[in-house]
């Protein structure tokens, strides 16, 4: 063998040839050209588009599943990631399965493939699958596994963030409510009545994740530790313990963290990938991560494709579809995994919606449309088309063809012609609470002890005089003399005059929960209803009856057996109003537009769609075809002020 240094230079260069072109070999990738540019040190260069496949890359054709996705790095070449040995980028996008209506999980998911994409990642809201303390639900619409494996069936890979904290503009950022019954507790850190809250409830939810991961024939591929901890940051010990906790429970996947890049390094924990969050291709917070972590490819956990609204705000929120575009081209070009959120933003059915206060207490609006690439209802949007023909043009397979498009339909206006006043309803509710003095939400003795997690409470006391009252309210308050409204009380007006009475009056108190706020450190102070004590000219008022009108499907059930009132021209005050829609013998998709209501929500076949107020910027609730009969359907309104006119249904949204 030649010995010369001539051959042993030549047979270096061999060597780092080879080790350059083996990953793009072994991923049926073609490299670029120009791979000198991988040879400039301390950078993160640009690359020719590739013609990218990973068509054998799929939960259903890989079968050896010794090799998850990993990190490599080799000298003179941008780190990356490797998935069965083979380079992988990651082309993920954000639907999270309690938002959607289970029946269209499967024509979401498969959007999302025939754009182009290869992975789903979801949220965990903890709040709803733990509603009371070791009490459970993956049923239905939470059916978190069915989800993860329906993905896969679909080929799709899947990145799950179970939080406990998930933010997601979910209340209280998707923790229970029930953390919030002693006001020791400290959210999102080592305190021990909080990590044994979360020792309790992975120990439930993991069970059910582990044998879903890569290693295991599933289709996780990596676990998200918390979220956003970096804004947070008030325990160091705190993110540690979760990656131990994930790690003990049997996560054998690839951990990362996410945060913005300012928080990036104070949410990151040694030996887990950190990712980004942004709004726009950011090259300084790019090499700022690179240099943080110089061995470990780039991935942009959230790509912000829109914004979410709240009540209030003015226009819905939009972004430009050539923007998307051309940032999603610089991620490939720099080979950058991504995840788009949101793909598919969904709506916040129910009372699950989270709230801002950066001042002043702002819910977010019932529709989680997002200006997604999806939206709301599952339609293709002009974001889709062009990240369609993007991934097209780079990947080295065919696309799967569009699904078809969801229907819409236009059904008869409604016009409820049956109400009830809200103390008409009090006899349908659960028991109310007696006590000396008022009682939060949270704290309400019911619930298995676990108390009261949205909705309304309605506080009732005698009073003999009037005055000056006070109360600190969380959100909004509605008051009355018996059954007269006498004002509003919220958190920029805490005092009332009392006008003067001749005899006992009952004092009546309807709070409403608008929202817990979501993210910054507020969430410690979130209980909801009415905080300490009334007042009035400064002396406590004692002896409340309690109500808690948590509106679930039960109380709905019972409501059917009440003797309902015809609709009078003008009620106003807070009331329940019937309904019938006629859908047809083939239901579909539609939205509602309650004309002249003011403020409240409504309930289809028991279904809460959701909060509707003329403040907008909201006009119209999504009304999920999946959830009607053929025929006739129950509608209910639950309206705080005053009565409207026709609820009328459109074939669109209006945000």
């Amino acid at each position: 063998m030649d010995s010369s240094p001539r051959f042993s230079t030549c047979l270096s260069w061999k060597r780092i040839v080879c080790s350059f072109f083996l990953p793009f070999i072994l991923s049926g990738l073609a490299p670029s050209r120009k791979y000198k540019e991988y040879l400039i040190s301390g950078e993160v260069r640009p690359q020719l588009p590739h013609r990218f496949n990973w068509s054998h890359l799929t939960p259903l054709e890989l079968k050896n599943r010794s090799m998850g996705l990993q990190t490599e790095s080799i000298a003179g070449s941008n780190p990356y990631f490797t998935l069965g040995g083979h380079k992988f980028l990651i082309f993920g996008g954000s639907i999270h399965y309690f938002r959607v209506p289970r029946a269209y999980w499967r024509d979401r998911l498969l959007k999302l493939k025939a754009c182009g994409f290869n992975t789903v990642t979801t949220y965990v809201p903890w709040n709803l699958h733990e509603p009371q303390r070791g009490k459970f639900d993956f049923s239905g619409n939470l059916d978190l596994e069915a989800f993860v494996l329906m993905a896969a069936e679909i080929g799709l890979w899947v990145i799950l963030r179970p939080g406990p904290y998930i933010c997601s503009e979910i209340d209280l950022g998707g923790l229970p409510s029930w953390l919030l019954q002693d006001p020791n507790l400290r959210l999102r850190t080592t305190d021990n009545g909080f990590v044994e809250a979360v020792n309790q409830y992975f120990d439930h939810l993991m069970a059910r994740v582990v044998p879903l991961q890569y290693h295991q024939g599933g289709p996780i591929i990596a676990v998200q530790v918390e979220n956003e901890y970096g804004s947070f940051n008030k325990d160091k010990d705190y993110m540690p313990y979760l990656q131990k906790a994930l790690l003990k429970r049997g996560i054998v996947e690839l951990l990362l963290t996410s945060d913005s890049e300012k928080e990036v390094q104070r949410g990151s924990i040694k030996g887990v990938l950190a990712t980004l969050n942004m709004n726009a291709f950011q090259e300084n917070a790019i090499k700022s991560l690179h240099k943080m972590q110089r061995n470990k490819p780039i991935m942009v956990m959230e790509y912000w494709v829109g914004w979410f609204d709240t009540w209030g705000s003015g226009e819905h929120k939009v972004t430009n579809a050539d923007d998307v575009e051309k940032t999603v081209s610089e991620f490939i070009k720099f080979e950058i995994s991504f995840n788009i959120y949101m793909f598919h933003g969904g709506t916040n059915f129910g009372f699950i919606n989270g709230a801002i206060n950066f001042g002043r207490h702002t819910g977010v609006v019932t529709s989680y449309d997002y200006d997604a690439v999806l939206t709301e209802a599952g339609d293709y949007t002009n974001k889709y088309f062009k990240l369609r023909k993007l991934f097209g043009s780079i990947l080295a397979f065919p696309l799967p063809p569009l699904p078809e498009i969801t229907l819409k339909a236009v059904y008869p206006a409604v016009r409820p012609s049956l109400y009830l006043p809200l103390w008409d309803v009090l006899k349908y509710l659960n028991e109310p609470v007696i006590s000396n003095k008022p009682v939060n939400m949270e704290n309400l003795p019911i619930n298995n002890g676990n108390g009261q997690s949205y909705g309304f409470i309605l506080y009732e006391t005698p009073i003999c005089s009037g005055g000056e009252l006070y109360a600190d309210v969380q959100d909004t308050a509605q008051v009355f003399l018996n059954e007269t409204s006498i004002g509003m009380l919220n958190d920029d007006n805490q005092n009332l005059n009392i006008p003067e009475v001749r005899e006992c009056q009952l004092l009546r108190v309807l709070v409403e929960n608008q929202g817990r706020v979501n993210f910054s450190w507020k969430i410690q102070d979130q209980r909801k209803g009415l905080i300490g004590s009334i007042t009035i000219n400064n002396i406590p008022v004692e002896g409340y009856t309690i109500y808690s009108l948590e509106m679930k499907m039960n109380f709905f059930e019972r409501l059917r057996s009440a003797t309902w009132r015809p609709v009078p021209n003008n009620y106003l005050g807070p009331a329940f109003y019937l309904g019938t829609l006629k859908a047809g013998s083939s239901p579909k998709d539609t939205f509602l537009r309650p004309l002249n209501w003011n403020y409240g929500f409504v309930f289809i076949n028991g279904h809460n769609l959701g909060r509707y107020w003329c403040i907008g910027p909201q006009e119209t609730l999504y009304l999920p075809g999946a959830w009607l009969h053929p025929e006739d359907n129950e509608i209910i309104l639950f309206e705080k002020s005053k009565s409207g006119s026709d609820i009328q249904t459109i074939d669109g949204p209006m945000l």
